[in-house]
């Protein structure tokens, strides 16, 4: 038997191409779908690119709210430089072919920033409480160490907990089935390929999973909930409301983003949920990098009069 086995696998032709079937049979529809992608490329990277170049520029930005924030554009212009130049060359070229080592690398720089935004956001949020509910202990506690501390943290965890996934994915067989039902080389499609025993790849991947979103998750929703209570005892009606319509902005943003990753790598992936996986991936990898520069700082009233004294 074990000689069979043998013998069938080497009879296997290994694969070192992929197809990334994308969105479907939409020959007709490329031109559209390029532009349509370039326009959410380009609106990304305005966005984010505005956000750092304004905190570098203002000297009174140089706070920790906006330390975070000019991180978390940075790391949205990475984010979707990962996977939209990618898609848009298959629009362009209609080429849809990917190499076995790019499609391993697309996923690990992908996933690792997905997994460092998580840790990132979180980081935010614990600064928005501090600000708001520890005014007093706001400055001793989010100092410029603390700051760099927290963001080296937040790339280092989701460096590590993605290279795991990685390294076991590289140990893996590719054989006779070739075409990704995605947009770009995600984990769950790719190893739906592999003719090799992809149990304990599973099991690691739900447990990084875990690891990565359910504790940011519950730190950052926490740290809205406190922030929410503090704001309720706000006497002024007025501020109360600007107060409330900012942090339920964040809080929508982070629940797509959040939601979104717990259905594509923590919920099951077979039957409504697998179909469904493409339209969830859409939301946390390029609608919520999107909006991110427009919901935490283009609302925000400093941020809006420094670009209207620029423009004027």
């Amino acid at each position: 038997m074990k000689f069979e086995k043998h013998s069938e696998l080497q009879n296997t032709t290994r694969i070192k191409e992929f197809i990334l079937l994308g969105f479907g049979n939409t020959e007709n529809l490329d031109t559209l779908f390029f532009l349509l992608f370039l326009i959410f490329y380009i609106v990304t990277l305005s966005g984010n690119f505005l956000i750092i170049i304004l905190v570098m520029m203002e000297k009174h930005l140089h706070t920790p709210m906006y330390f975070f924030l000019s991180n978390l554009a940075c790391l949205e212009i990475c984010y979707t430089s990962t996977t939209i130049p990618k898609m848009l060359a298959i629009f362009l070229s209609g080429k849809k072919t990917i190499s076995l080592w790019g499609c391993i690398l697309q996923m690990h720089f992908f996933s690792t920033l997905g997994a460092t935004e998580c840790y990132l956001l979180a980081a935010m949020s614990y600064d928005r409480y501090l600000a708001i509910c520890r005014p007093l202990h706001y400055v001793t506690l989010m100092n410029g160490k603390s700051c760099i501390l927290l963001v080296l943290t937040s790339g280092i965890i989701g460096f590590l907990l993605i290279s795991v996934l990685t390294s076991l994915l590289t140990q893996l067989t590719f054989c006779n089935q070739y075409k990704i039902d995605h947009f770009f080389c995600d984990f769950t499609p790719l190893i739906r390929l592999s003719c090799s025993d992809t149990w304990v790849i599973e099991r690691v991947a739900l447990i990084t999973s875990f690891l990565g979103i359910i504790p940011t998750f519950f730190v950052t929703v926490s740290s809205y909930a406190f922030i929410m209570q503090a704001i309720m005892k706000i006497q002024s009606v007025n501020g109360r409301e600007k107060a409330f319509s900012t942090c339920s902005s964040h809080l929508t943003v982070v629940s797509i983003f959040y939601g979104s990753l717990m259905l594509v790598y923590i919920m099951p992936t077979t039957g409504k949920f697998r179909d469904m996986n493409k339209s969830f991936s859409f939301l946390y990898s390029i609608l919520t990098p999107m909006v991110n520069p427009f919901i935490y700082s283009l609302r925000n009233r400093e941020i809006k009069i420094i670009i209207r004294n620029i423009l004027c």
